[in-house]
């Protein structure tokens, strides 16, 4: 039956919250695992979307990683990234489907572009090194986007978040981003009695971090917004909208968060010898605030809660 929204990578982090979401509003879903459909294969790819003909598409699916991962597996990151956006969007618009939402990051902007980070910023000087591979298959797909908007007339809308956390994150001990890769350090750090926690770089970079529920929420905000509303508020080849909180604290402020929330109280060392990424990711959400939407979960209740479900979860080995 045609109809309803496919949520490509529905059980990603981002992913499975989006699918709760349209769940608890008793909307019609569509999902596939990796075993049902391989994204990155173009022919199962463009079958399955002329057979379901979805009306709406988001496009959650995506390799990611921390600092870590993606040093250590830039081609996959670029080339599994590249396919899967590729095939997903040029696939809809063969099966006729006119709403599409991509979702990108943070790291699409500039290493060194002025803070807060506007969505102007794009393409308008070097990426940082360690997410390179993974910054240029995101940028490619907002551009994906707006060229079969223009080429076509499609309704295809990409959002920008900021460093996402929250149930069913990656808690591996190398591949996780910092949230969750502090979290579980905390965590055995307290249960085998550690004196010390020792955390990548300087603690002086400075992260924004959004609860992956008020990502869900403005995701479904942006792709139902009215096309009016919408391209008042952005531009033809500049379509992409930032989402975050507005506000940012450093990695010391975040390890000192978790440490309390974890009730680890020995001393927190860092490791100089390892990389910083980029100084400061803050980005300007004044495009999504004029189109009526900001967050509600404050990131002390976000860490919290976060946290017991990470405790119990902790016997999952896909998340630790």
């Amino acid at each position: 039956m045609p109809g309803g929204t496919f949520v490509a990578g529905h059980r990603g982090m981002v992913g499975s919250a989006i699918l709760r979401q349209l769940q608890a509003r008793r909307e019609r879903v569509i999902t596939r695992s990796r075993g049902e459909l391989d994204l990155s294969d173009q022919k199962a790819v463009r079958e399955f979307l002329t057979a379901e003909r979805p009306e709406a598409i988001i496009l959650a699916a995506a390799k990611v990683g921390g600092i870590h991962a993606n040093n250590t597996y830039p081609a996959e990151f670029l080339y599994e990234n590249l396919m899967i956006e590729a095939n997903v969007i040029h696939a809809a618009h063969l099966a006729g489907v006119d709403r599409l939402l991509f979702l990108g990051s943070s790291c699409i902007y500039p290493r060194d572009v002025a803070q807060p980070m506007s969505e102007h910023a794009l393409l308008t000087g070097v990426l940082e090194a360690t997410n390179e591979p993974y910054a240029i298959a995101k940028i490619a797909g907002i551009k994906l986007c707006e060229s079969y908007n223009r080429q076509y007339g499609r309704d295809y809308r990409s959002v920008m978040p900021t460093n996402l956390y929250g149930p069913g994150d990656n808690y591996h001990p190398e591949n996780s981003h910092v949230l969750p890769a502090l979290m579980r350090r905390f965590h055995e750090a307290k249960r085998d009695g550690a004196s010390t926690v020792t955390i990548w770089g300087t603690g002086a970079p400075r992260r924004e971090f959004l609860h992956v529920d008020d990502m869900a929420e403005a995701s479904l905000y942006v792709l139902n917004l009215d096309r009016r509303i919408y391209t008042a508020n952005t531009e033809p080849m500049l379509s992409h909208i930032n989402v975050g909180t507005g506000k940012d604290v450093s990695i010391t402020e975040l390890a000192g968060m978790v440490a309390e929330v974890t009730g680890f109280d020995g001393a927190i060392e860092f490791d100089t010898s390892k990389p910083d990424g980029t100084p400061r990711k803050l980005m300007d959400v004044s495009r999504l605030s004029a189109m009526g939407w900001s967050h509600s979960i404050p990131l002390a209740e976000g860490i919290a809660s976060t946290y017991a479900w990470y405790v119990a979860n902790a016997g999952d080995l896909r998340y630790v």
